[in-house]
């Protein structure tokens, strides 16, 4: 820090001291640091769940018994006549779904104290005795 000083004068005996005792009370500035913690922002922490569509095909089986029944001896020809068909279903498979939550990421949220350095430069003012002495 450099030394910048400057000469102010104030003098409470002005005049003639004869044989008067003076005395002076001399005084200095001294800086007294105070820190007080200040707020500057607040965080609220939470989660959102968002909702999403989402669209699955799923190809399914199923098992069918087939009867085909074709008349040999019908007055009509072969190609003309349609076999009646009979369809049984024996078995299917069924789709079903259950949900579940997966973790995906884990979040860790903390606070830490950061220490800084400030530098601050004031003038501080002191008094020193200064004695004049005139001839008469």
């Amino acid at each position: 820090m450099e030394d910048k000083s400057s000469l102010e004068t104030d003098s409470p005996f002005q005049g003639s001291c004869s044989n008067e005792d003076a005395a002076l009370q001399i005084k200095a500035e001294q800086l007294k640091i105070i820190k007080k913690w200040l707020q500057t922002g607040e965080v609220k922490i939470y989660r959102e769940t968002y909702t999403q569509e989402k669209n699955f095909t799923v190809p399914v089986k199923r098992e069918e018994l087939v009867i085909e029944k074709k008349d040999l001896f019908s007055a009509a020809p072969a190609n003309l006549a349609a076999p009646e068909i009979i369809r049984i279903l024996l078995g299917e498979e069924q789709v079903a779904f259950t949900k579940h939550w997966v973790d995906l990421e884990d979040v860790s949220v903390y606070k830490r104290q950061i220490e800084d350095i400030n530098h601050i430069e004031l003038t501080l003012k002191h008094e020193v005795p200064t004695i004049k002495f005139t001839d008469i």
